[in-house]
C-alpha cells in the first residue's frame, strides 16, 4: 500500500487490503497533504538518510558529494491534457482536491555544497529498478552507491563532471529484492468500484526442464489469475517462434507451484503434468483484474525533473536536465517521447536533453492496461509484446500498408519542448530490435536523415553491452569461436555524455551522426552481408522484425483485446556491412576494429539449445580471434590473415592502437582522459589472444 505521509492515519496492516481500502486510503492521503505545491507535482519530500561520499573527499572543482535516499509524494491531475494519455488514470482513485497520487523511492547523488553544483541534473531512468550509471559512467565496480565504498565511485567521472544524478522508481512491478527502487502505483477499478478485468498473456522459452512456471518475466510481480477455472484461461505450446500452438488440454495444467515435492495452489505460477519441457516455447492467456495505473511511471520521470528545475525548495535543485534510459528505459525514453510527455502539467519543457541507449527502434509496454514493463520481446523470448511498434523515427513517416503517418515527436505539446538527443545502438541492436528503422523509411528502401536537435551513432559490431573476455566454456564447437562479444566501448558512453551535457548547456555542436546507411551501401539485408567463410562459424539466418501487429479495436485507447495479436506485414531489417574480418562498417568503429585482433560479430546463434538452435541468443555476441600464424591460418583454412602478418610485436600492436585512440579523442568519441585505459584494455586483448588454446 502507499506509505503514509507523515500524520496520515493510513497505516500499515497485517490484515488483507481491499480494493475499498486502498481507494479511501488516498483520500485521506489528499486531506492531510495539503494543497500541491505551484511549482511541481511532487507535494512532499521525506529524507530518509544524507551520507557524505568517501568521508568526505573533495571532487574538484565541485567539492565534495552526498548520497541522498528517501521518498517522494506526487499528484496528477486527471483533468489536465498533459496527463490524458495515461490509461486508466481517469478510473484511479482520487483525493479530496480530485487528484490520483503514487510515491516511490528515490537516490539523488549531489554535490554537498549546492553552491557548487553544474546545475544539470541526470535522472537516470533505472533498468527493472537498479542503477546502470556508477557502471555506464564511472568504471565503477558496484552500483550500490555505498558512500563508504570506493568501488561504488570507480573514477568518479560523474561527480568531477558536477552533475546532480538521480534515480527514481518509476516501474511498479519491479522483483522484491533490496535497493531496487519502486513506484507504487493505483490500481484502477469502475466508478462503481467494481473490478476492471482483462487478459493477460505470459510466455516463456524452456530451455532446461522446469517444473513450475512463473506468471511474471524475469522474477517481476505478477498479475494472478481472477478464477483458476476460468475458460479463457488457455496454455498453449509450440515449436518455434511461428510455429502453430496447440492447446494444452486443461486437466494436464493448474495454476501453482512446488512446495517440498508436492503441487500447491498459487494463482502467480502454473504447472503442467510431467514438468515443461525443453526446447518448448509455452505461452498463457490468462484472466486477471484491478490493473495498475502503468502510465503514471511516465509522468512520474517528467515531474521529477520539474520538481529539480523550477520547485525553489528542491532539495536537488537544477537549471537543466538530462535523462539517460539503456536498453528497456532507452525504450521508455522512446515511448516517453512519442506520448508527449516532455511538457509538465504547467506547460513547461521538462527534458532538455536524452541519452538513449541500445533501444533500437522499440518502444514498450508502459502505459497500457494490464501492462507488463519488463517484457521485452526480443526475437527469442517474450514474443509479440507491444514494443516494436510505428512510428520508429523522431521525423514523421509515412507506413503506405497501414496508410498511417506518425513520428515520435509529432506528439509534444510545444515543438520547441523537444529536447536534444543522443541515438546510441550497438550492432546488436541492428540484429535483435531493428535499430535500421531508426534512419530509414518504413520500407527500408531510403534514408531518414535524423533532426538537427538529434544525433544517431552506431556502435559498431558491439553487442548488447560491454562484455568480459570469453573462456573456455563459452567455446562452441570445435572451432575458436566463442559465445560473447568483449569489444569496449564504455569509453564512447563517457565521452558522449560529455558531448551531450555541451551541447545542452553551451550549444557545443557534437560529433555528426554516424551509422550505416543505404546511400553508401553500408546498410544492407542480411542475405547482402558479405562475411567471410570462416570455418565452424554459421552466419544467421534470422533477424529480428517488426511486425504491423493488430491487439484489438481498443488498443487506441491503451487496451489489449487480441491475446496473443495477429501478425502483420513485418518491416524489413537492415544491418551493417562488414569488411574483409567481418567487422561492420559504419558507425563508431572503435580500436578492436581499426587495429584488429579478431573478427568481432553482434549476433549470436543458439547453438546447442535444446530448442531455436538456428535462432538469435538475446543481447550476446560473437568473437573469433584470427589465427596467430601463418601455419595455423593454412591449416585451419582461414580467409583472414594472419596476426603475425598485421603486427611485429606487442608493442607495434599497441603503437598502432595509441594512434588509432587519439584519432578517437578528435572526432570527441573518447575522452583524452581514457587513452590508458584503452590501451590496458588493447594489452588485454592482445595477452587473451595469445593465451587461447587453439
Amino acid at each position: 500500500m502507499p506509505k503514509p505521509i507523515p500524520g496520515s492515519i493510513c497505516i500499515q496492516s497485517s490484515i488483507i487490503l481491499t480494493p475499498m481500502f486502498y481507494r479511501l486510503c488516498f483520500l485521506l492521503l489528499g486531506a492531510l497533504a495539503g494543497i500541491p505545491s505551484a511549482w511541481s507535482e511532487v507535494v512532499h519530500v521525506e529524507i530518509d538518510s544524507r551520507q557524505p561520499v568517501l568521508g568526505g573527499q573533495s571532487f574538484g572543482a565541485h567539492g565534495s558529494y552526498e548520497v541522498v535516499r528517501g521518498h517522494l509524494y506526487l499528484s496528477f491531475d486527471p483533468s489536465d491534457p498533459m496527463n490524458a494519455k495515461i490509461v486508466d488514470l481517469q478510473r484511479a482513485p482520487r483525493n479530496t482536491s480530485g487528484r490520483v497520487e503514487a510515491w516511490t523511492t528515490f537516490v539523488a547523488l549531489q554535490p554537498k555544497s549546492l553552491d557548487r553544483a553544474r546545475g544539470v541534473a541526470l535522472v537516470e531512468v533505472s533498468n527493472r529498478g537498479t542503477k546502470f550509471s556508477p557502471l555506464y559512467f564511472n568504471r565503477a565496480a558496484s552500483a550500490n552507491l555505498d558512500p563508504d565504498d570506493p568501488n561504488a565511485f570507480g573514477d568518479a567521472h560523474l561527480l568531477r563532471l558536477g552533475l546532480t544524478v538521480i534515480w527514481i522508481g518509476w516501474q511498479f512491478d519491479v522483483p522484491d529484492r533490496h535497493g531496487v527502487l519502486r513506484l507504487h502505483v493505483p490500481n484502477a477499478r469502475h466508478v462503481d468500484d467494481s473490478p476492471i478485468m482483462g487478459l493477460v498473456r505470459s510466455d516463456w522459452t524452456v530451455d532446461a526442464p522446469v517444473a513450475s512456471l512463473p506468471l511474471a518475466h524475469r522474477d517481476h510481480r505478477a498479475y494472478p489469475v481472477v478464477d483458476p477455472q476460468d475458460v479463457a484461461n488457455i496454455l498453449t505450446v509450440r515449436d518455434g517462434r511461428e510455429a502453430p500452438r496447440q492447446e494444452v488440454s486443461p486437466d494436464r495444467w493448474a495454476f501453482g507451484r512446488i512446495k517440498n515435492g508436492h503441487r500447491i495452489p498459487d494463482p502467480t505460477h502454473i504447472v503442467l503434468d510431467g514438468g515443461f519441457k525443453a526446447g518448448k516455447i509455452y505461452e498463457l492467456v490468462y484472466r486477471a483484474k484491478d490493473p495498475a495505473v502503468v502510465g503514471l511511471g511516465l509522468a512520474t520521470i517528467r515531474d521529477v525533473i520539474s520538481y529539480a528545475k523550477y520547485d525553489n525548495t528542491s532539495i536537488f535543485p537544477a537549471k537543466l536536465g538530462l535523462a539517460v534510459g539503456v536498453s528497456q528505459t532507452g525504450r521508455f525514453l522512446r515511448h516517453f517521447l512519442y506520448q508527449g510527455f516532455n511538457t509538465d502539467e504547467q506547460g513547461r519543457p521538462a527534458y532538455d536533453g536524452l541519452m538513449i541507449i541500445a533501444a533500437g527502434a522499440g518502444r514498450g509496454s508502459f502505459n497500457h492496461r494490464f501492462a507488463q514493463p519488463s517484457r521485452d520481446a526480443h526475437r527469442y523470448s517474450a514474443f509479440f509484446y507491444p514494443t516494436d511498434l510505428f512510428p520508429f523515427t523522431s521525423a514523421t513517416q509515412l507506413d503506405p500498408l497501414q496508410w498511417q503517418s506518425d513520428g515520435l515527436l509529432a506528439h509534444l505539446a510545444d515543438p520547441n519542448h523537444a529536447p536534444k538527443i543522443f541515438y546510441i545502438n550497438t550492432g546488436y541492436e541492428y540484429w535483435g530490435r531493428v535499430a535500421s528503422l531508426t534512419h530509414t523509411t518504413p520500407d527500408g528502401t531510403a534514408d531518414i536523415a535524423p533532426l538537427p536537435n538529434e544525433r544517431v551513432y552506431h556502435l559498431a559490431s558491439a553487442q548488447h553491452f560491454v562484455g568480459a573476455f570469453p573462456n573456455a566454456t563459452d567455446r562452441v564447437g570445435d572451432a575458436p569461436v566463442y559465445r560473447g562479444n568483449p569489444l569496449d566501448f564504455s569509453g564512447n558512453y563517457r565521452a558522449l555524455l560529455v558531448r551531450l551535457v555541451e551541447w545542452v548547456e553551451t550549444g557545443a555542436v557534437p560529433p555528426l551522426s554516424t551509422y550505416p546507411a543505404i546511400t553508401d551501401a553500408t546498410l544492407v539485408s542480411p542475405r547482402a552481408v558479405a562475411f567471410p567463410s570462416i570455418p565452424g562459424v554459421a552466419f544467421p539466418q534470422t533477424i529480428h522484425v517488426a511486425y504491423r501487429a493488430d491487439y484489438g479495436p481498443r488498443w487506441p485507447e491503451g487496451i489489449i483485446d487480441e491475446q496473443p495479436p495477429r501478425l502483420g506485414p513485418p518491416y524489413p531489417s537492415l544491418v551493417a556491412q562488414v569488411d574483409s574480418l567481418g567487422n561492420e562498417w559504419g558507425g563508431i568503429r572503435n580500436v578492436e576494429l581499426r587495429v584488429p585482433l579478431a573478427t568481432y560479430m553482434p549476433w549470436n546463434l543458439r547453438t546447442g539449445y535444446a530448442g531455436g538452435s538456428i535462432e538469435l541468443s538475446d543481447f550476446v555476441g560473437t568473437v573469433i580471434p584470427l589465427p596467430r600464424t601463418d601455419a595455423e591460418r593454412i591449416a585451419r583454412g582461414d580467409p583472414r590473415p594472419a596476426i603475425e602478418t598485421l603486427y611485429r610485436s606487442r608493442q607495434a600492436y599497441l603503437e598502432q592502437v595509441r594512434a588509432e585512440l587519439k584519432n578517437l579523442i578528435r572526432s570527441g568519441f573518447l575522452l583524452a582522459d581514457d587513452l590508458d585505459h584503452a590501451l590496458r584494455r588493447a594489452g588485454h586483448t592482445w595477452d587473451w589472444v595469445h593465451a587461447l588454446e587453439r
